[in-house]
């Protein structure tokens, strides 16, 4: 198959592409679709936090048929089994050995549904999957389709009979996003577009899985000056040393913000990254990963206010932004 050749102006063409399409499902939601699709082109995985009924699946499954790729929904339960996610090896009696019958996890995009409802022993069968993008049953080691990501769901207000999902799980998601209820407006939109069908049934598939895979690989290249990249660690050291902390950011963390901040300059038609960008994803991609103190909890301190608070004290850095 011959390789497509992209510009970060078809990065960015193909972007809005995929956006406009999504908001034809998912109304009034344009910066929540763009973390969506930073996540995406980041190659991470997105955690969303938000109350039952706002659309938290609906943007999986548009995201999944946008984009043509295979799309599987895990609805994550107490007594669920690490093989109800991987898949099991059975014996074929037939030709005397042990065949795999892959689980839901082998798609292209999976949708953890209710994660926190699973035991932790059943969450971390997510973590090589995650991670290293494979799963391994039996000894055997099975690599999973490309494009892969999972978006996990999970429900702030409602804790009885959960399990909390561990920092180290939490820290494989790139991004945390909320999608929250829409708008008067836009409720009454929504209203009348699902009078008669839903607007996901007549959903088509916007740009080829090569194109995705490309567009993956193009924004590898946006340029990020050693002073940016100075600021994006000293965001996530700044999270390590506050005294309202009490585990910080992990260089994941920075990783995940310097990629997902080449993404967004991409998706805006620029070759380089501005602090803007950082500054515009520190909460998604950073907030997650810190745990805050007892004393903090007591103040109603939230890791988002901490995060805000230190990108708001932190000075930006000037000088060399592009490669000319």
């Amino acid at each position: 198959m011959e390789k497509i050749r992209m510009s970060i102006t078809d990065v960015q063409q193909l972007s809005e592409k995929i956006l406009q399409n999504l908001e034809r499902v998912i109304i009034g939601k344009r910066q929540v679709l763009e973390l969506t699709l930073i996540g995406l082109l980041s190659q991470g995985h997105i955690l969303i936090e938000d109350v039952p009924g706002v659309g938290k699946t609906m943007l999986a499954r548009s995201l999944a048929k946008s984009l043509g790729c295979s799309f599987n929904r895990l609805q994550f339960t107490p007594d669920m089994l690490p093989s109800d996610i991987t898949g099991v090896s059975i014996f074929n009696q037939v030709s005397r050995n042990f065949e795999y019958r892959p689980g839901p996890i082998m798609a292209q995009i999976v949708l953890a549904d209710e994660i926190n409802r699973a035991t932790p022993k059943t969450q971390s069968a997510l973590l090589e999957a995650m991670e290293e993008r494979q799963v391994t049953v039996d000894g055997v080691t099975h690599p999973l389709p490309t494009p892969f990501l999972v978006m996990a769901t999970q429900n702030p207000i409602e804790y009885e009979g959960t399990f909390p999902l561990p920092e180290a799980q939490l820290d494989r998601f790139l991004l945390r996003i909320r999608l929250g209820y829409p708008s008067l407006e836009d409720e009454i939109k929504i209203l009348g577009e699902q009078q008669y069908q839903h607007p996901i049934q007549t959903l088509e598939p916007v740009l080829s899985q090569e194109e995705l895979l490309q567009m993956q690989e193009t924004v590898k290249s946006v340029f990020v000056s050693p002073a940016v990249k100075r600021y994006i660690v000293e965001l996530s050291r700044a999270t390590r040393e506050n005294d309202d902390v009490y585990l910080g950011a992990s260089p994941r963390g920075s990783l995940g913000l310097a990629r997902a901040s080449q993404v967004r300059a991409a998706m805006q038609g620029r070759d380089y990254v501005l602090p803007d960008d950082v500054k515009a994803l520190a909460e998604s991609i950073l907030a997650h990963r810190i745990v805050i103190n007892p004393a903090a909890r007591l103040k109603n301190l939230t890791s988002s206010q901490i995060v805000n608070e230190i990108v708001s004290a932190l000075p930006v850095p000037g000088g060399l932004m592009s490669k000319s």
